[in-house]
């Protein structure tokens, strides 16, 4: 049997886990999740723990145990403390802002490039050059960051593009000419 999905979860103060079929729902302070659940995995809240069972030893069913325990752990995290992503954008006349509900990038391309936000996510603007992705799921923020990140990735010569906050970019010498011919 699996050790990740065996282990029970502690339910925290202040979030409230209700379990209905199909479906679960985390209640926290700063947000709320549902989650539809895969019909071999079941989850049973008692007294402050959730545990999570499945209904065969398969390797389907296996790998979703082991899922859905790990998803729902990252749940009552994010419920309690957001999860957030930053991007740093480098690069001459490079920039970011906001256009009512939807994020723009001026990231060298002739048109503006621009991103529905999900529901869910907030996006700050510290600066022009500085996206800060947060949300309670952690799949989500980390979903959104990478999509924003995939519109210009920083590329190794001059180091421009979007990167993570602390990514450390690989920079590749230019190509040299002699002048013996």
């Amino acid at each position: 049997m699996s050790r990740i999905g065996r282990k029970p979860l502690k339910i925290g103060t202040g979030v409230t886990v209700t379990s209905s079929a199909g479906s679960v729902t985390v209640k926290g302070p700063k947000a709320t999740i549902t989650m539809e659940l895969p019909a071999s995995v079941t989850v049973e809240v008692k007294a402050g723990v959730v545990s999570v069972a499945r209904q065969g030893e398969g390797k389907l069913e296996r790998s979703c145990h082991d899922m859905v325990r790990s998803i729902l752990e990252n749940h009552l995290a994010g419920v309690v403390t957001p999860y957030s992503k930053t991007l740093d954008i480098q690069g001459v006349g490079y920039g970011a802002a906001m256009k009512g509900k939807k994020l723009g990038l001026k990231v060298g391309f002739s048109n503006e490039v621009l991103f529905d936000v999900p529901a869910g996510l907030q996006i700050d603007l510290p600066s022009a050059t500085r996206i800060v992705v947060s949300g309670a799921d952690k799949q989500l923020v980390g979903e959104f960051a990478a999509r924003v990140r995939r519109t210009r990735p920083p590329e190794p010569y001059n180091g421009k593009g979007i990167r993570y906050e602390n990514e450390r970019v690989e920079r590749k010498a230019g190509k040299t000419f002699s002048s013996a011919g």
